[in-house]
């Protein structure tokens, strides 16, 4: 075991003695843990100094508000599914075609939700499922909303490979994507995860109007000609919005990139 993969687990075992122990002094730290007091003392210096703990008037430590930031990020993404899904299985009768909630995790989308098509043929999705967010309609849905700084950082650590026929791997080519996609409020994807495949993508708000989420639909791409269309992506972008509806961005306004 690497000394950094050592810090990171001493570090977490002296963060869950504080589940059950609202606050600690550095001697019960110490003696709790069984750890050196100056590893201790170092330990939860760097934890203070990240947010992941904090001084009581006592000079005791407990665990920090940043905590309160984690447990409702994981909250809102468990609230999501359950808001999510019935709006999911009535846009899947009203169009018939496959849907998937999405949520970012660092630089993949990974699908939390899904609603199987009645199609005999049909576009293969599962539930943890992961994809690059340059790469098709859902995931993309999530980089187009990201904050521009975010964006840029994004760009500069990704490499965009081939995944099927048309997979944008262009970086100017996405920048044009990713502005109409703000400037629609949807996006569309043909070939890009999986060849002769289409899918349509749209934003899910919280209640700050921050984009948490993707809403898609899927299947074959004969099935996304310009008769279809059109009802596809207005049936997808209002299932978006009752989902961000429900979540309270009708009290937030317009969202981040909007």
């Amino acid at each position: 075991m690497s000394d950094k993969n050592s810090t990171v687990l001493k570090a977490a075992e002296l963060l869950q003695l504080f589940l059950s122990h609202p606050s600690l002094s550095l001697p019960q730290a110490v003696q709790l843990s069984g750890q050196p007091k100056t590893s201790v003392h170092r330990m939860l210096s760097s934890l203070e100094e990240t947010g992941f703990v904090r001084r009581t008037a006592d000079g005791a430590y407990e665990l920090g508000f940043v905590f309160l930031q984690f447990g409702h990020a994981v909250a809102e993404r468990l609230d999501i599914r359950k808001i999510a899904l019935p709006v999911m299985q009535r846009l899947r009768e009203e169009i018939g075609e496959a849907v998937n909630l999405i949520v970012r995790d660092g630089h993949e989308a990974i699908y939390v939700e899904k609603v199987d098509t009645t199609e005999p043929v049909r576009v293969f999705t599962a539930i943890g499922r992961r994809a690059p967010l340059y790469g098709g309609a859902c995931p993309r849905i999530l980089l187009s909303y990201m904050p521009d700084a975010e964006i840029e950082a994004y760009f500069k650590d990704v490499k965009m490979e081939r995944i099927a026929n048309n997979t944008i791997t262009d970086l100017e080519q996405l920048r044009r994507v990713i502005e109409d996609t703000r400037k629609n409020g949807y996006t569309i994807s043909h070939s890009e995860l999986y060849n002769y495949t289409s899918a349509v993508g749209a934003p899910i708000y919280n209640h700050s109007g921050k984009v948490v989420a993707g809403l898609s639909i899927v299947g074959p791409e004969n099935r996304y000609g310009d008769d279809n269309l059109p009802f596809y992506i207005q049936k997808t972008v209002a299932a978006a919005q009752e989902i961000s509806d429900k979540l309270g961005w009708h009290q937030a306004g317009k969202g981040e990139g909007s």
